[in-house]
């Protein structure tokens, strides 16, 4: 509506001035009217800024673009659609005659093709950005960019290409680090977020609409910005927002400042059509940089809980509870044996700073403790009933323990297939009625997702006609095999159907 307003008054205005220039010519007055053009402005070209002494200096994106391009990266991630699980029962000569031979043997998904063309997956290609942060090849981009991924490229900015390795992922912000073999490549240099201020000049790096190497610029509108676009139960958002354009593609590129440092991992985007609309939101580098050490480290992030639930405190809340203030972070309800009960807070506690810093609403004090692992411990400032008092609160992890999980390194067999691979639990086998097998507990990038369409939960029984009794038994069948595989087995939901999958080594 605004839009249409706005043209209105442009509109009336114009013909507003055109009746007065009208009744001027008439003879209103009877001037001489003379427009005079310029064409060189001696202001052209002069942008400037003040550096941190105050001093005025040319404002000049060249020199940060040129670097910033070579180490921002075109990732392309290949995905298997979905499809729906055919099978069939378990009786294999119900009108056996009546269907084709092959069909009837390797199961119902399966049709006869010649060896010059084997059956193809169906799959969608998506498209982001990557910044290289070592110069050996480690690239962090966004979770979403390369979820599911059965096959991640990455371009370089000189249009080398390589297959990448993942390396991990978090979810709960929403990134993801890679590896690519290749050495001596232009890096970007983190710089502490914190430091990041609002209306500071900023640059988006990124591969919008496959448009390579593509650099926009703007400032940094806010700070601590949670938009809930995350749908993990743990999920962590407290972005930068800026209004340099940023649009689909850009997803895991740069957003720094002029000195060509990390500032943030551009990740969304707030538009009613998808492109940009001037609302564009990175990912701190302080959460980035934490995230990466963990994956790098222990195989998985290490996320710390303070043990309580908590609302934002704003003007409604302060009405609703009588509170005298309308920043800070009220405690609604502690977790029993948790950090926070254990140091002595109490639901009703507003949280007024962490470690001295100040803390506005829930997304800075969840940006805060992101930046923490289980066993850290933490100078928690609270405002109860008007009264300033400290406590000293040890994080833990969703466990409830300061225990911090290191990622065992996949079994040969789960590289082999590209899953995380358990041997299924007995109570689950006295429902289906088998005495043992492998489950898929979770599918990565591989031959199973690129070249089935197999299922989570798929617990293998037999590997070429021959039963499997645990992981290591999967592994021998499995060991040597050049060839066609085929994978017989059942799902925990669909007692009483048999289902195969085959593909080859």
């Amino acid at each position: 509506m605004k839009k249409y307003i706005l043209v209105s008054a442009l509109t009336a205005i114009t013909v507003t001035g055109a009746l007065l220039a009208t009744a001027y010519y008439l003879g209103w007055n009877t001037k001489t009217v003379k427009v005079e053009h310029v064409n060189d402005l001696p202001v052209r070209g002069a942008m400037y800024t003040l550096d941190e002494d105050g001093e005025i200096i040319p404002l000049d994106f060249t020199k940060t673009a040129s670097r910033i391009m070579e180490a921002v990266v075109h990732i392309k991630s290949t995905q298997a659609m979905d499809r729906s699980i055919t099978s069939r029962r378990s009786n294999p000569m119900d009108d056996f005659f009546g269907d084709d031979l092959f069909e009837r043997f390797f199961g119902p998904q399966y049709r006869f093709e010649s060896p010059n063309q084997p059956r193809e997956p169906e799959l969608r290609v998506g498209s982001g950005s990557g910044v290289v942060i070592q110069a050996d090849g480690y690239i962090v981009t966004n979770n979403h960019v390369i979820a599911d991924a059965t096959d991640i490229e990455v371009t370089l900015h000189d249009n080398r290409s390589f297959k990448a390795q993942l390396i991990g992922t978090d979810p709960t912000t929403d990134l993801a680090l890679l590896k690519i073999e290749e050495n001596g490549l232009p890096t970007v240099a983190f710089v502490n977020s914190d430091h990041v201020q609002v209306g500071e000049w900023v640059m988006a790096v990124g591969n919008p609409f496959n448009l390579n190497s593509t650099v926009t610029a703007g400032i940094v509108s806010a700070k601590g910005r949670n938009i809930n676009i995350l749908r993990d139960q743990f999920a962590i958002e407290s972005f930068i927002q800026t209004d340099a354009a940023i649009n689909p593609g850009n997803s895991g590129g740069a957003l720094v400042n002029l000195d060509g440092n990390l500032i943030g991992i551009n990740t969304a985007i707030a538009s009613p059509t998808g492109s940009y609309s001037g609302y564009g939101f990175a990912i701190p580098s302080n959460i980035v940089s934490k995230v990466i050490e963990d994956l790098l480290e222990f195989g998985t992030v290490q996320r710390g809980f303070i043990g309580a639930m908590i609302r934002s405190v704003d003007n409604t809340l302060a009405k609703e509870k009588g509170l005298d203030r309308v920043q800070g972070v009220y405690v609604d309800s502690l977790v029993s044996g948790g950090g926070a009960e254990a140091a002595g807070i109490k639901p009703g506690d507003i949280i007024t700073s962490i470690d001295g810093h100040s803390i506005d609403n829930s997304s800075a004090l969840l940006e805060t403790i992101a930046r923490h692992r289980p066993g850290d411990k933490l100078n928690l400032t609270v405002d109860r009933n008007g009264t300033m008092k400290n406590f000293l609160v040890t994080l833990n992890n969703k466990n409830g323990d300061t225990s911090r999980v290191i990622k065992e390194s996949p079994k040969k067999v789960e590289s082999l297939l590209g899953a995380e691979l358990a041997d299924v639990q007995k109570d689950v086998a006295r429902k289906l009625n088998i005495e043992h097998g492998v489950q898929i507990r979770k599918l990565l990038p591989g031959v199973l997702r690129k070249q089935t369409n197999i299922q989570e939960g798929f617990i293998i029984l037999r590997v070429n006609g021959k039963p499997v009794k645990d992981i290591k038994d999967l592994e021998d069948r499995l060991n040597g095999n050049q060839g066609g595989v085929m994978l017989e087995g059942v799902y925990e939901g669909k007692p009483g159907e048999t289902y195969y999958y085959a593909f080859g080594l």
